[in-house]
């Protein structure tokens, strides 16, 4: 299931609805996803008093249940929660919910990273973060993060 949303949601009332019932489940993963306040920059940590994320509707879900779509074929799934939020956001809030469940630990383990490492670097999401003087600057993607990504390519050979 895939819910794109500007609302802030509970994380244990997600997972129980997801697994509320599902006896063939034997093993559940979740990654959340916080609005930090601060931003590493090749100089220093600057603070940042809000984030604000956009996408575009419709093509945002597409390419979610895309990315959906591929790990439940390349793993055993019992289900699959992806939440991701929108809008202006402040530190301590949720940001993104990503829950696999499987009958066993690997493929749940498995498929929630695998889903973060292709959520950071192929949904069309744009982050906007603001300092403490409420001036924002875009933020770019991470080379380390595209590593990640890499390493779930089955070109790539590994």
């Amino acid at each position: 299931m895939i819910r794109v949303q500007a609302e802030n949601f509970d994380v244990g009332a997600e997972i129980n609805a997801l697994s509320n019932g599902n006896t063939a489940i034997g093993g559940i993963c979740s990654f959340v996803g916080l609005v930090r306040d601060f931003q590493h920059s090749k100089d220093d940590a600057t603070r940042v008093s809000a984030m604000t994320l956009e996408h575009y509707p419709g093509m945002t879900e597409k390419k979610l249940q895309e990315i959906e779509e591929i790990a439940r074929n390349r793993w055993p799934l019992e289900d699959v929660l992806i939440i991701h939020r929108y809008g202006r956001m402040e530190p301590g809030e949720n940001i993104v919910l990503v829950v696999t469940a499987s009958a066993h630990r690997k493929a749940a383990f498995e498929a929630c990273e695998f889903l973060m490492d292709y959520l950071k670097t192929k949904a069309p999401f744009w982050k906007l973060e603001e300092d403490e003087k409420g001036e924002g600057s875009w933020v770019d993607a991470r080379e380390a993060d595209d590593a990640a990504a890499q390493k779930w390519d089955p070109s790539a050979g590994s």
